[in-house]
């Protein structure tokens, strides 16, 4: 266990002042990685219908629900909790301890409860008249806030993420295919110590850079041409998230534009983050200096997003969203610019909010991988 149990009670007891102030007798945790965060227990969900356990925590007492598959791993990662086996589902052991502990109001995560799984548990609780009480971001506000160790596991992610790659760079030439390099950065980092990846490896070379999330295709690197990754791995659980673009060869006067453009708009707004201040100015910092250049309109996406066991979690660095950031959130810092039929340019880095200022994760900068500048 990398954390020790004086961290999980702090979050557990957190969470409970929150469960006070809703009127809450017990909280329905399903979301992964508020299960992992609480707990400690590693489980996995493997797809959006099948669940690893869900967590049960009462203003008394903290159970693991799960099958025969995890009792074991239950046991030994999320040793706080009382772990009960369901042989016959969920909601019938959920009632079971309802009825044991005279739960009344209880909370649920309804951003991964499903239709079915709160008819399944309504049914099975109908006769306890019991409150199912809807809640979001219980935990995740609590998730939103890093400290000192999972900043850490973040740093170290990314900086394996880093080493990796710039040791995959000779192997960049032209012939190779953008699913042979996306697949050789994997299992490199696999090899370096990533228990998984953040999500599927992005690398798109040439005109194919114009899409954001673009899936490596068969498509074979030219000469001259620009080639994007964006890429992450997990640590702990802890995600990192980097992109950089590189240039295969003699870079045009174009390209050299765009990549500045946006290496200009994350310097601009990296520069004006600290606490207090609100999300959606600083995207609109990045965003403006883009629409300003010969490339309005080519930014469509946000500037970025709050990473760690999830790699997309709060808070948001968006143009429709008022957020203010706090010391200890870490958020990436990702201007682009796309350009149909010729590519794209993406810069990513991995900011911690500071009291005042910031501190970039990274231990590279964009420009460690523009020789041309």
């Amino acid at each position: 266990m990398f954390f020790t149990s004086k961290t999980y009670e702090r979050r557990i007891e957190k969470l409970r002042s929150q469960m006070a102030e809703m009127e809450l007798d017990a909280l329905l945790v399903s979301i992964e990685e508020n299960r992992r965060y609480l707990s400690g227990f590693k489980g996995e969900d493997t797809q959006f219908d099948e669940s690893a356990g869900i967590l049960l925590v009462c203003k008394d007492a903290l159970f693991l629900l799960t099958d025969s598959r995890f009792e074991e791993q239950a046991r030994n990662e999320a040793s706080s909790f009382e772990t009960r086996i369901y042989h016959s589902g969920m909601p019938k052991t959920l009632a079971e301890i309802i009825k044991e502990k005279k739960l009344v109001r209880i909370g649920f995560e309804s951003l991964r409860m499903s239709v079915k799984q709160f008819n399944d548990l309504k049914s099975a609780t109908d006769e306890l008249n019991v409150i199912l009480s809807p809640c979001e971001n219980m935990v995740e506000n609590l998730r939103i806030i890093k400290d000192d160790e999972e900043i850490s596991l973040m740093r170290d992610a990314l900086h394996i993420s880093e080493s990796v790659f710039k040791a995959l760079l000779p192997q960049i030439i032209p012939g190779v295919t953008e699913k042979q390099m996306a697949w050789e950065l994997e299992k490199n980092l696999r090899h370096a110590g990533a228990e998984a990846m953040s999500f599927p490896v992005i690398a798109a070379s040439g005109p194919n850079a114009s899409l954001p999330h673009a899936i490596p295709s068969d498509r074979k690197l030219n000469t001259n041409e620009g080639f994007l990754f964006d890429w992450g791995i997990k640590l702990h659980g802890y995600c990192s998230d980097i992109t950089r673009t590189i240039f295969i060869g003699n870079p045009p006067d174009e390209f050299k534009k765009v990549f500045i453009t946006v290496f200009e708009a994350q310097q601009k707004a990296q520069s004006a983050i600290k606490a207090g201040v609100n999300g959606k100015d600083i995207d609109r910092i990045a965003r403006d200096h883009i629409e300003s250049s010969d490339y309005k309109g080519r930014f469509g996406h946000s500037l970025g997003h709050g990473v760690g066991l999830a790699i997309h979690e709060s808070p948001r660095l968006s143009p429709i969203k008022d957020f203010i950031l706090e010391t200890g959130m870490v958020v990436t810092v990702e201007p682009g610019i796309y350009i149909p039929g010729w590519g794209g340019v993406r810069l990513e880095n991995m900011v911690v909010v500071k009291p005042d200022g910031f501190e970039i994760l990274n231990s590279t900068s964009s420009l460690d991988f523009a020789h041309w500048l």
